[in-house]
């Protein structure tokens, strides 16, 4: 395994992130007329309270909220502001992550033997493929502008934003980036993955900080904000899935948050501002090795994982189901919490060809467009970028509502771009033509009826499928040639659906498609809905 080439960054003392949150909170704080602060902070109190009506206070929270209660009602303005801050505090030291160069470099090691063998060395090329590929063995597969992401990293700040598919995302994510002999990349994991005293203390010392879900203050959401902005100004490279959370119908993302992409935006402008008014660096950079070198520039790199199998697809696909049929619930104990049955997912699983195909998209800026490849154009490209948010004398004009519609623009890209990057699985395939064929066959495309189609009406004649599944491989093969998207599909209509059908049964107890004596049977509809559902935005039309 290669070293890693570019220097790790160190760690900081909670003290000091902790002291940089709350100067930026208490900025923003000062400047709200009074209403809109009693406002920020009733909000904050409210979801506070009801929170706590399911979770259990830790040690001086309820002190905390007491003391921003008496603010709220009988405090004067500076009162209010310091009882905020406090809240502030605390979550900024719930937040903060510890990385720790040392424990990542033993990690790396030592991950792959403990991922059931993950890694392999044997080579494996995908089919499609226009960019420079880098075979991280036959399971885990990264493909895309690696090369051109190694040359970026000496000279901006990036902002990886991937799909987001399963808890294992983060991990297989860091492995990839290693593999890749990229910098490792500091990023929020839920703060029920660090329940767990020996992942939670592996994700810290790994570049995690902890996002708690539960918390939906306005006040809760700004200090992650104002968290991620710190990283990226100090030269750490950043990691966040702008979708959220976990997508629960298996389909690609389409309509992404843009709180964190935000962070991007607000950053890169902050970095224009210390370089123009020669300020002190933001907490981090002073102890990012190479940080001379590096300029004011953040650029957003989009991710496209594709699954063969995905660990959570039974809860998450029922959870789906769930919204769409107006009843919501919150997955506190989905299938990643216990630990046998991700290893024995990784044991059964992790063994298969590309079982995972991970795509490093094209690099944009902050608006949304590319990146050249020429570093004297990228340097052109930066001059005039600045025209977008400075003054004709360099001064950045600080623009809220033009800033939302920059994020927006950048949202769009990187949908754009997860949809030009995905990789066609032959799962995915396969669950989609069965899906198409069992709607036709009930007269009927709502996901509610056919789920709920009895056993007797979910047979698939086999010579049918075949041909269907021929034409949907044909349409797939030629989109990839147009570079619509790649695909990893082996021969021909019978040889995608042997190995469709041996991956189905690998791990879950239910098959979302199966042999049934000469012909097959949709054994688990909602299963078949979650693959299928990949490939809802490619116009197959099978």
């Amino acid at each position: 395994m290669a070293e890693l080439r570019t220097p790790l960054f160190e760690p900081q003392p909670t003290e000091r992130w902790v002291r940089d949150l709350v100067r930026r909170s208490q900025r923003r704080l000062e400047a709200l007329p009074e209403p809109a602060l009693v406002d920020l902070l009733e909000d904050a109190l409210y979801n506070e309270r009801k929170r706590l009506e399911r979770d259990e206070a830790e040690r001086g929270e309820q002190e905390a909220l007491d003391r921003l209660s008496r603010a709220v009602v009988r405090g004067g303005h500076r009162e209010r502001i310091d009882a905020g801050l406090t809240l502030v505090a605390r979550w900024g030291e719930e937040i903060h992550g510890t990385f720790n160069p040392q424990v990542y470099k033993f990690a790396t090691r030592v991950l792959p033997r403990a991922l059931t063998g993950l890694l392999s060395e044997r080579p494996r090329s995908l089919s499609g493929l226009r960019h420079w590929d880098l075979s991280i063995g036959r399971r885990l597969i990264a493909k895309g502008e690696v090369e051109f992401l190694r040359e970026l990293t000496g000279e901006a700040t990036l902002v990886l934003a991937p799909t987001h598919v399963s808890n294992m995302d983060s991990p297989l994510l860091g492995m990839a980036l290693y593999q890749a002999e990229l910098p490792p990349f500091v990023y929020g994991a839920g703060l029920n993955l660090f329940e767990n005293p020996i992942l939670g203390w592996w994700l810290r010392r790994l570049g995690a900080y902890t996002v708690d879900r539960k918390k939906k203050s306005n006040l809760y959401k700004d200090t992650l904000k104002d968290y991620s902005i710190l990283c990226i100004r100090g030269g750490l490279h950043s990691l966040f899935f702008p979708g959220g959370t976990r997508c629960r119908s298996g389909e690609l993302e389409t309509h992404l948050k843009k709180g964190l992409l935000g962070t991007a935006v607000q950053a890169w402008q902050e970095n224009l501002d210390t370089q123009r008014r020669g300020r002190k660096p933001a907490p981090g950079a002073s102890s990012m090795a190479g940080k001379s070198a590096r300029g004011p520039e953040v650029y957003v790199v989009p991710c496209t994982l594709s699954y063969q199998l995905v660990l959570e697809a039974p809860t998450l696909i029922n959870d789906h189901l769930a919204e769409a049929g107006g009843k919501r619930y919150i997955i506190d104990d989905d299938e990643f919490t216990k630990p046998r049955v991700v290893a024995n997912f990784m044991s059964r699983v992790l063994d298969l060809d590309a079982g995972i195909v991970c795509h490093f998209g094209a690099p944009m800026d902050c608006l949304g467009n590319p990146i050249s490849r020429d570093r004297a154009e990228r340097v052109e490209q930066a001059l005039r970028r600045r025209r977008y948010v400075c003054d004709a004398d360099g001064e950045v004009e600080w623009d809220e509502q033009r800033d939302h519609r920059y994020t927006d623009r950048l949202a769009g890209a990187l949908v754009e771009a997860y949809h030009r990057d995905t990789t066609v699985l032959t799962t995915h395939l396969v669950a989609r033509v069965a899906w198409r064929m069992l709607g036709e066959q009930r007269q009927t495309h709502d996901m509610f009826r056919l789920v709920r189609v009895d056993a007797a009406g979910r047979h698939l004649d086999r010579s049918a499928f075949l041909r269907r599944l021929e034409e949907a491989t044909r349409r797939v093969r030629e989109g990839a040639e147009r570079g619509l998207w790649h695909h990893d599909l082996p021969g021909n209509a019978a040889d995608i659906l042997q190995v469709a059908l041996d991956r189905f049964g690998r791990f879950h107890k239910t098959k979302a498609l199966a042999d049934h004596g000469e012909d097959l049977i949709v054994e688990d509809p909602r299963l078949c809905l979650y693959y299928q559902n990949r490939l809802s935005t490619i116009p197959l039309e099978v």
